[in-house]
């Protein structure tokens, strides 16, 4: 089955007009909505410190420092938590070890060339993958969002944030994975979900397109990865499991169901858009993803079902501080804007009535 492309152009008048109209509205609310979860954040932030909480990255950096000289993943990570006040149950409130492993063999620094390495990847895969298939405005547009909205691989954070360094990997999946090199684009989708395993949705994602689009072979191999992934988290899990103590916290839940404000506002606060004011960062916010629905084919199909699944996971389940898991998106989201202008023209032609017929003679 072949993906459509420009699927906006394929909609009735009516449902063309709806679309417009929900973006239109969720553009204005937006822009309002930002500033109410950022004072809410605030709140919270100052909540948790008056608490004696810890931040999160203090004891990432902590273990980090712990592993380089030798001492056991597990055994200080999950004392860690337990230090922090954090829970350690279920597994997955512990980081997964690979950062902390190869920040022992390469240090932050390492870590921070790594982000930059893909940060430049992106930007060049795109400009790979796109080339020929849309117009030379849009390829070099979206080469230049995926630099704007990766800026945040120059942060030092970087180097002790999974969500970040596997967002980097995944953009860079996402932007390999419609091309012959899928396995590469495989192999950086794996990496990332080893450092995130939150960015698993993804190989979900993917199948799903490989099995419309009739594509076998690229089935098999998510599969294959998808049965690794799942390995490597049960082994976490196991070693996870190994040092906690019947008297750890347990984790109150995931039912925050903050809506769609809280996954919006993560991509504001992790992105360029948090130097904007509200009324613009607002709208900047929703269009990448009416963009990438735009797009169509695989690629938009892809980015259509990781980005607006996620954004509907986090909508629902997310607590409060969980805003930071929108640093999977970076930088791959913000190059949706690139064919905002393909998606209102398409639905701009969609809505306008067609010309009525000549009469015959």
């Amino acid at each position: 089955m072949t993906l459509p492309e420009r699927p906006f152009a394929l909609l009735p008048r009516w449902a063309a007009a709806l679309v417009l109209l929900l973006t239109l509205l969720a553009c204005g609310w937006n822009a309002l909505a930002l500033d109410t979860r950022n004072t809410a954040h605030e709140s919270d932030i100052e909540q948790r410190l008056d608490r004696g909480e810890k931040l999160d990255m203090d004891l990432y950096r902590q273990v980090h420092a712990a592993v380089s000289q030798g001492e056991d993943y597990y055994v200080v990570a999950v004392q860690g938590n337990r230090e922090f006040d954090f829970p350690t149950k279920p597994f997955v409130t512990v980081r997964t070890p690979v950062m902390a492993w190869c920040a022992a063999l390469w240090g932050d620094l390492g870590w921070r060339v790594i982000a930059a390495i893909l940060w430049v990847a992106n930007a060049l895969a795109w400009l790979f993958v796109l080339g020929g298939q849309v117009a030379r405005r849009e390829r070099d547009a979206a080469v230049t969002l995926s630099m704007l909205f990766g800026a945040a691989a120059f942060i030092p954070e970087v180097a002790v944030s999974h969500e970040l360094q596997a967002g980097l990997l995944i953009s860079l999946a996402l932007a390999l994975s419609a091309t012959r090199l899928w396995i590469a684009a495989l192999i950086a989708a794996v990496l990332g979900i080893a450092i995130r395993e939150l960015a698993a949705p993804f190989l979900l994602a993917w199948a799903a397109v490989a099995l419309v689009a009739g594509r076998r072979r690229e089935f098999a191999g998510v599969l294959v990865a998808s049965i690794l992934v799942a390995l490597g988290l049960w082994l976490h899990a196991q070693g996870v499991a190994a040092h906690r103590l019947p008297g750890d916290m347990t984790s109150p839940g995931w039912q925050g169901l903050f809506g769609p404000s809280l996954p919006l506002y993560g991509i504001h606060v992790t992105t360029l858009l948090q130097t904007l004011p509200l009324w613009l960062a607002g709208p900047l916010g929703v269009l990448p993803l009416l963009g990438w629905m735009a797009l169509g084919g695989r690629t938009g199909a892809l980015a259509t079902l990781w980005f607006g699944g996620f954004m509907a996971a986090v909508a629902i389940f997310a607590r409060q501080e969980n805003f930071y898991w929108m640093g999977l998106f970076v930088p791959a989201y913000g190059v949706g804007l690139a064919f905002v202008p393909r998606a209102l023209r398409d639905l701009g032609q969609a809505v306008r009535p067609t010309a009525a017929a000549s009469p015959t003679s």
